[in-house]
């Protein structure tokens, strides 16, 4: 079966996300690059020994496990946006308040294995949803947080925002 080509977004987009679409590479794969980044994800994390998942490098700063969640429930709703938007929904829709979700999610006392069955399930409905895509699906656009959003640029924001997370992994945990 071949693979769809969802090239990335060349769209203006606010500047808070921009560092996320940087990531993306520009080469029509981003559905490979969504499971090639899981499964790099999934290494990274079982070579990690059980008492650095739960450390904060900062006051305030959120752990590995807060990250993994973290990632999991934006891609829910970069995904859940896309959907609206990709069925001509014009709603506005409001933007969402990541600490609170952090704060509640209760990350730190869940076990690894189940974040990232967790994680695994999201990130293959995602892949499903994008796969059922056409080309004029992912030029439809709608608002999100107050910013015009094109389908194409959510789901390349699923893949620069996992990425980003990473690198700050082996930036400031590893």
């Amino acid at each position: 079966m071949e693979i769809k080509k969802i090239y990335k977004s060349k769209e203006k987009c606010p500047p808070f996300l921009q560092r996320y679409i940087d990531e993306v590479p520009d080469d029509g794969n981003l559905l490979i690059h969504l499971q090639d980044i899981f499964a790099d994800t999934e290494e990274l994390v079982n070579e990690i020994p059980p008492e650095k998942l739960t450390y904060s490098y900062a006051a305030g700063k959120w752990t590995i496990k807060d990250i993994l969640v973290h990632l999991a429930d934006a891609e829910r709703v970069f995904v859940y946006r896309a959907l609206r938007f990709s069925r001509g929904d014009a709603t506005p829709l409001p933007g969402f308040e990541q600490k609170i979700f952090a704060q509640h999610a209760g990350a730190n006392k869940r076990e690894i294995a189940d974040i990232i069955r967790e994680f695994s399930l999201v990130r293959e409905s995602s892949i499903a949803f994008i796969e059922s895509l056409n080309g004029e699906d992912l030029e439809r656009k709608g608002t999100a947080d107050g910013n015009q959003l094109s389908v194409r640029l959510l789901l390349n924001l699923i893949y620069g925002h996992h990425k980003h997370h990473i690198n700050v992994i082996h930036e400031k945990y590893l």
